[in-house]
């Protein structure tokens, strides 16, 4: 058992009851760190308590929008992590208030109680993009290290696992559509990326293992075009459905018409990214900006997937054991 004291370092870790968040925090359990979760709704993050010793995990409140919340959580940190992002706007919760005047509230409070600082962010992530969310994605960027030049920038694309809201939503989709859409044709390639391994490379950064003020690109072994990841998803859950194309210009009709419910399965700012890769760049690579960089052996789809995606199988075919 970890020895857990008044002096190990504190990590304050702003959205982590999420998908992403809550095996950052395992990964910082793990080392014996002392972790703040910034959440809206501590009440509700009490399955991160098992993850650490007792005491070792502490949720609180706070809101991006509301600074003094934001500076209440971070006091007293060493280190703090970025992790909250959103992939459509809902009220008052809008791409500017989160990912560009967020990012900026928490880097500033980082500064004030001289911590160090990890913003994660997202391949694709531009000022220059027509789309919302990868155009604030780019500008929380700039005003973290505007703030605090030495901090790190984690850009990972399509993140999996056993929660996440991709191949998990498509599969499900399987279970009930005879057909699956193919946005654009399925062109797009993705480099998927385990969310184990992304965890590992947050932590990395609060070990001080990665380069001060270093942008880092985060993707998995294999780079897949959207087709083919369902058509991976496919022969996974064992399911045969036929994949339809569907053209930029319905997409972005069916894009404005879903956008409008209250948890859409596709906006028109999401038919805008689809349209751009989203893969590690040879930069990155080059430079050793990546997982491999920070000494992170990355898991592939094959070795993950069929842990958690079994459950969406034609019932009786086998159960979960049978992947042992």
């Amino acid at each position: 058992m970890t020895l857990i004291t008044e002096t190990s370092k504190l990590v304050t870790v702003f959205g982590g009851s999420g998908f992403i968040g809550r095996h950052t925090v395992r990964a910082l359990a793990r080392r014996g760190y002392r972790v703040r979760v910034a959440v809206r709704r501590p009440e509700l993050a009490g399955h991160l308590q098992p993850l650490g010793n007792v005491g070792q995990i502490q949720p609180v409140q706070a809101n991006l929008r509301v600074r003094w919340s934001v500076d209440r959580a971070v006091e007293g940190a060493d280190h703090v992590i970025n992790l909250v992002g959103i992939l459509h706007e809902t009220g008052r919760q809008s791409f500017n208030a989160v990912q560009d005047f967020g990012a900026r509230a928490v880097a500033e409070a980082a500064r004030a109680a001289g911590a160090k600082m990890t913003q994660m962010s997202a391949i694709g992530a531009d000022a220059a993009s027509e789309s919302d969310y990868a155009r604030t994605k780019a500008r929380g960027e700039a005003a973290v290290l505007a703030t605090l030049p030495d901090a790190n920038i984690v850009r990972a694309s399509i993140v999996f696992g056993p929660e996440d809201g991709f191949f998990n939503r498509f599969a499900n989709m399987a279970r009930f559509s005879p057909v699956l859409p193919l946005i654009g044709g399925g062109t797009t390639r993705y480099q998927p990326v385990y969310v184990v391994d992304v965890a590992e490379a947050l932590a990395l950064t609060v070990d001080g293992r990665a380069r001060p003020g270093t942008t880092y690109e985060l993707g998995g072994p294999e780079v897949l075009t959207f087709r083919e990841c369902m058509e991976h998803m496919l022969r996974i859950i064992d399911r045969k459905r036929m994949l339809v194309s569907v053209p930029w210009s319905i997409a972005r009709i069916q894009g404005a018409i879903l956008g409008m419910l209250p948890n859409p399965l596709l906006t028109t700012d999401q038919v805008t990214l689809l349209r751009s890769d989203n893969v590690v760049s040879e930069a990155a690579k080059s430079e050793g900006r990546t997982l491999a960089g920070l000494g992170v052996t990355a898991e592939s789809l094959d070795a993950i997937l069929p842990s958690y995606l079994w459950r969406y199988r034609v019932a009786g075919q086998y159960t979960k054991s049978n992947l042992a």
